[in-house]
């Protein structure tokens, strides 16, 4: 049996959380304005001025129910976890694992290699659904150095050379990403990735849907027992969850880039979804926010046969599986980390 627990956003500002018994309430002026069982919630997410009773937090802290905290635009803020739990062992050997530069670097090229080749299949799809020669031709190219990138790889024999496979594959993924996209382009043209602070609506989109792919990659480390600061392929620094973003390297393609490209091209979002604001930064508003994450939380609901698994798994749950399979290894149940790669 399978259960997607579901994470619950809320983005109406001047909302307030309360508990009653074993629901979730949100009330808005007064009023009652949803319900939900909490056992049925996996996380809490709340978007700028949004309150929370102190009660449901300290229920959600000792039932391993995570609460993040977004600004209005979607910036991460905090999250508010309870007592670290897990095995000491495993984060023990995940720690040794981090000093350990042959291990390390081979869970780094692991990740990677899932990365292209997941960038890689959404590059090919575009090239098969574009109606425009040269742009099926310039896909299929940047396609192509991914694949070297991947043959390449086997090569790396250090993290910094591995992370440089990957700089020159984005940066070849990025200069045709916005081809694929069939709606809007003049709205959603790329001016080079762009991150702090998003500078259009193409970068603004990703941005955000990064920050919910995130957090749903730390809260799966958390809930395995590992320290989601420790990473593998990504440097470390203070406040940097280095291994949830070393886990959402091999998910960005398929959970967020695709969705973006789909949310684009069936006209879910358009210009009217984003603002600007000082200095050239490009945000989603209200409406925007609420499509992406509904549309979201639908993508994480469908299913694809996991290749390791053989059977079928919500995208949702994917952050967990890996999570629990990255664990095995440190532990030394799996010769090697197996990333998940999607056809």
């Amino acid at each position: 049996m399978k259960q997607l627990l579901k994470t619950l956003y809320v983005m109406t500002q001047g909302a307030y959380l309360t508990l009653d018994h074993e629901t979730v309430k949100v009330e808005v002026s007064g009023k009652t304005q949803l319900q939900a069982p909490l056992h049925h919630l996996g996380a809490l997410f709340t978007f700028g001025n949004v309150m929370m009773s102190p009660f449901l937090m300290h229920h959600c802290t000792e039932n391993g129910k995570a609460i993040v905290f977004l600004d209005a635009n979607g910036r991460f803020l905090a999250r508010v976890v309870g007592k670290t739990t897990g095995n000491v062992l495993l984060r023990q050997a995940q720690f040794e694992a981090v000093r350990d530069a042959p291990k390390s670097a081979s869970i780094a090229k692991s990740i990677v290699a899932a990365k292209l080749q997941n960038s890689r299949q959404i590059l090919l799809r575009g090239a098969r659904e574009a109606n425009d020669g040269g742009i099926e031709a310039g896909l299929r190219q940047a396609a192509t150095v991914l694949s070297d990138a991947i043959h390449n790889l086997k090569n790396s024999g250090n993290v910094d050379e591995t992370r440089g496979f990957e700089g020159l594959s984005a940066s070849a993924y990025f200069q045709v990403f916005d081809t694929m996209i069939k709606e809007n382009r003049d709205t959603f043209l790329m001016k080079g990735r762009t991150r702090r602070p998003p500078r259009d609506p193409m970068n603004a989109l990703l941005s955000f849907l990064y920050t919910l792919l995130l957090n749903d990659c730390v809260s799966a480390l958390e809930g395995v027992g590992l320290d989601p600061q420790m990473g593998f392929l990504h440097a470390l620094r203070p406040g940097r969850p280095a291994l949830g973003l070393d886990l959402m390297e091999e998910l960005r393609s398929v959970l967020a880039d695709r969705l973006a490209l789909t949310l684009i091209n069936l006209r879910q979002i358009n210009g009217k979804d984003f603002e600007d604001r000082t200095g050239g930064a490009v945000y989603l508003n209200d409406a925007g926010r609420k499509t992406v994450v509904v549309a979201y939380q639908k993508r994480k609901q469908e299913e694809f046969t996991h290749p390791l698994l053989e059977e079928k798994v919500p995208f949702g749950l994917i952050p967990h599986v890996q999570a629990r399979l990255l664990a095995r290894h440190l532990r030394g149940d799996m010769e090697a980390y197996i990333p998940v790669l999607y056809a």
